[in-house]
């Protein structure tokens, strides 16, 4: 005798096997599956986030340009991306998006933090150690399948903060194929308060790009604006979804806090710790002292 639950798992399967056998006539369909590196099972399961993609990939061959853009995200396409066994699907900047802010890589840092590899970094120096090391084991465990705590690094002016964050990054973009986005904090509000078109889609991608470096956090003038309809929504969101967040900061953890307080007011103090909670739920704590590497 057949179990009810058997029965309807069965049904479930010859329904998700009778639609992909009709959507697998669809030419564009089957050279994304080939395109990803799909098998035909990975591709049953996630046919509905297929078809999603294709739509997407649809909307950019008729593209009507970045403010009208009809994608879930304004200048992305939601793609799959398979790492070994597992499949997943993250928004990928299209061609007109990149054209537009000639690369935020790019644009945001200098050519040497864009193309810092770990290879590069300097291991000689005695107070680099402990990070280097954590930098390393980061690396050799990261799984995008697995919640990993970002860093929040502080430290002196001109100290490689930023490179030696960028290098990891970069080697896992390389090597593990993870999405990363490295944003100057300072120029990321800029760029918002100029293109107001652009502020929904922006904020949604940080929100779920897989790895997210906030660079230079504290140097910014702080606005209730920035504060907490940008800064508190990406790390709530991060927040939420376990996401890999980095910070870099020429303040410790508590100068944050009072910076982000911009007055001594209850309502201003409470937010700013609300923030701080946030990094502190996202990061592990590390100084960096170092010589001035700028000069």
């Amino acid at each position: 005798m057949i179990k009810v639950d058997d029965k309807v798992k069965k049904n479930a399967k010859m329904s998700v096997d009778k639609n992909y056998a009709a959507e697998h006539l669809n030419t564009k369909l089957t050279n994304l599956i080939k395109k990803a590196n799909l098998t035909e099972e990975e591709a049953k399961q996630n046919l509905s986030s297929l078809q999603d993609t294709l739509a997407e990939l649809n909307n950019c061959s008729k593209c009507p340009g970045l403010a009208k853009c009809p994608n879930h995200i304004k200048g992305y396409v939601y793609y799959p991306k398979k790492d070994e066994s597992f499949v997943n699907f993250t928004y990928v900047a299209c061609k007109k998006l990149k054209e537009h802010e000639n690369g935020i890589e790019i644009k945001n840092a200098s050519h040497e933090i864009a193309s810092a590899r770990m290879k590069d970094i300097d291991v000689t120096e005695k107070k680099r150690v402990g990070l280097i090391k954590w930098l390393k084991a980061f690396y050799d465990n990261y799984d995008i399948t697995k919640p990993s705590k970002g860093l929040y690094l502080h430290g002196s002016f001109g100290s490689g903060k930023t490179f030696l964050i960028a290098a990891l990054l970069n080697e896992l973009k390389i090597e593990k194929n993870a999405s990363i986005e490295i944003v100057y904090f300072q120029d990321l509000l800029r760029e918002l308060k100029d293109n107001f078109d652009l502020l929904e889609s922006k904020v949604r991608y940080l929100c779920n790009v897989d790895i997210l470096l906030i660079d230079d956090i504290g140097a910014e003038k702080v606005t209730d604006w920035s504060r907490d309809e940008i800064l508190g929504t990406i790390l709530q969101a991060r927040m939420n979804n376990k996401l890999t967040t980095f910070f870099t900061s020429n303040l410790t953890i508590n100068e944050l806090e009072a910076h982000l307080a911009i007055s001594k007011d209850s309502t201003d103090l409470v937010k700013a710790r609300r923030i701080i909670e946030r990094i502190k739920q996202l990061t592990e704590d590390m100084e960096l002292v170092s010589v001035n590497r700028r000069k």
